[in-house]
């Protein structure tokens, strides 16, 4: 069944899909998102990735000239390649600059969702959480059965990889956060430079990753003494094996959920980085499927010709799905 789907990825500064554009997957060319909280260059990979093809890619050129994508994405990024990373299925990574400093107990990553989900919730869920909880992600913390279901996780103990720069003004912002922003050559590696790893060892950060996200559990004062700093460059880098967005499939250790016969009209998963305090937004990266039966009718109704339609945010419009048996296994 999920061969009867395209993946497209959005980002932006909002949860508002109009603020969103088409996120060029495993190009190597990061995408720009300003926000009132931070400047952000964000590139996402997907291993075996199936996407966007020419009538998405038709539509988005000609209504949206900054976009510049190529027609079509690679399968695959050199990233994936490098020994950290040849098991995984994506990545998120991003180099930001808040606007403002916070707290580094507020800021969060994570999924959420603007309406319920608790009808859709399949079977084993529990189960698949708890192995997420103590595999993975031991601060992962929300509530999937709220009106407004969310997971999160503190983002100095969930990102996999962080990397703190220096403080930077407007004028070297751009190159500043565009180097190292994601480019497929060169995956981000944890520490610092410039005067960070000098910031890190002051405040008492572990060197090595896995041992910085335990610490960071180890107690809100170690949290609250951390600052997002106003103006100083961060880079991180968010993935992992198990999560299929080819399948939408989860595959943990000793425990597998294909969850796509489980989405109903809500085929998109969002990622969010926000301070929780303020519930104010960083950025947003949302994974969506689109029917490539859909996206055929609709490119053979255009005529190509770049007339306005759903394609551009598969969050825009719902589509009727029902699951089938194959993906209820």
């Amino acid at each position: 069944m999920a061969d009867e789907y395209l993946l497209q990825v959005t980002a932006g500064p909002f949860y508002d899909p109009a603020s969103h554009q088409v996120v060029a997957v495993n190009s190597g060319t990061p995408t720009k998102v300003q926000s009132p909280l931070c400047d952000a260059y964000i590139s996402v990979r997907v291993q075996n990735y199936r996407g966007e093809y020419d009538s998405i890619v038709v539509w988005i050129c000609a209504h949206d000239d900054d976009v510049g994508l190529p027609r079509g994405s690679p399968t695959t990024s050199p990233y994936f390649s490098y020994p950290p990373h040849t098991h995984d299925q994506y990545s998120i990574s991003f180099s930001f600059v808040p606007h403002r400093t916070i707290s580094g107990k507020s800021l969060v990553f994570g999924n959420d969702f603007d309406h319920p989900i608790r009808d859709r919730i399949p079977p084993g869920f529990s189960a698949a959480f708890r192995i997420v909880k103590w595999a993975i992600d031991p601060g992962l913390d929300g509530d999937v059965y709220a009106d407004k279901p969310y997971l999160y996780g503190n983002a100095l103990s969930s990102i996999n990889i962080l990397s703190v720069g220096p403080k930077i003004g407007e004028e070297s912002l751009v190159n500043d956060l565009t180097s190292d922003a994601g480019d497929d050559d060169e995956a981000i590696t944890e520490g610092g430079f410039e005067g960070g790893q000098e910031l890190r060892e002051t405040l008492g950060v572990p060197e090595d990753a896995a041992a910085r996200k335990k610490w960071f559990l180890g107690g809100d004062a170690r949290l609250e003494n951390w600052q997002w700093e106003e103006g100083r460059l961060y880079k991180a880098d968010f993935f992992n094996p198990y999560l299929d967005f080819n399948e939408f499939a989860l595959r943990l250790p000793g425990f597998s959920l294909k969850v796509l016969g489980y989405l109903g009209g809500e085929d998109y998963l969002r990622y969010v980085l926000k301070d929780k305090d303020t519930g104010e937004v960083l950025f947003v990266v949302v994974f969506t499927l689109l029917p490539k039966e859909k996206v055929e009718a609709e490119e053979a109704e255009t005529g190509k010709s770049g007339n306005p339609s759903a394609i551009k945010s598969g969050l825009q419009a719902e589509s009727d799905f029902e699951p089938k048996a194959d993906d209820l296994d």
